[in-house]
């Protein structure tokens, strides 16, 4: 996954002075983001997490440890964060905790520092007369979140939401994105978000066509 999947679309953020990973569970992504981060921030809600991070990370100097409620990024000072990175863990959160967590980065990222979440896009499925979600969520994702939502959570918290790639998970529909944003260290003139819908994902990273792979992740390069 890391090679033919998350690797491709974060190689244009790093390598990183800071990095900071939200929900690293047991290190599969972190273990990669060591070497290419001078310093390395992991926050976790599951405390049975961030402990096996400690051991097996044990010889690594340069990583600080941090569980949190699930919500807040305080043991974070203010404008010290290069990168911030979270993939497969906020799929499941609500939209509140996207918000309180993007209204922080808004302060915690350096000017010019970027993020990419991996978050839930089910929000979009839903029947505006109703209210009821018109697909099944067989991999539980977040129900109240979508794209759109985090393009208007990082305006609000004063970023920019430059690229997003919607992609499926295990079927057809487009129930996950992958959101790129970015503190801008001055006034930006680019105020659209790029977005992209990859139907392929789960095709070209398991046969990993390095060709498509290439051309959907531009889609990164471009937003760095």
């Amino acid at each position: 996954m890391w090679s033919w999947a998350i690797q491709p679309r974060i190689s244009p953020f790093l390598p990183s002075a800071h990095t900071l990973e939200i929900a690293p569970g047991f290190g599969r992504a972190t273990q990669f983001l060591l070497p290419a981060s001078a310093k390395l921030t992991l926050v976790d809600l599951a405390e049975p997490c961030i402990e096996a991070c400690k051991k097996r990370f044990a010889d690594h100097e340069n990583v600080e440890y941090h569980v949190n409620d699930g919500r807040s990024l305080d043991m974070v000072a203010d404008d010290t964060i290069d990168f911030v990175f979270s993939w497969d863990s906020l799929i499941h959160v609500e939209d509140d905790v996207i918000e309180g967590y993007l209204a922080q980065l808004g302060r915690k990222l350096r000017p010019g520092g970027t993020g990419v979440f991996h978050h839930s896009n089910m929000d979009s499925y839903r029947d505006q007369k109703t209210g009821e979600l018109t697909i099944g969520n067989e991999h539980w994702r977040a129900t109240s979140m979508s794209a759109a939502k985090f393009q208007r959570f990082s305006a609000a918290a004063g970023l920019r939401c430059v690229a997003q790639e919607l992609i499926p998970w295990g079927g057809t529909d487009f129930t996950d994105c992958i959101s790129v944003f970015r503190r801008e260290a001055g006034r930006s003139r680019r105020h659209r978000t790029t977005q992209i819908r990859n139907d392929r994902f789960f095709e070209q990273v398991q046969q990993r066509r390095a060709a498509e792979i290439r051309e959907v992740t531009s889609l990164y390069r471009d937003a760095a």
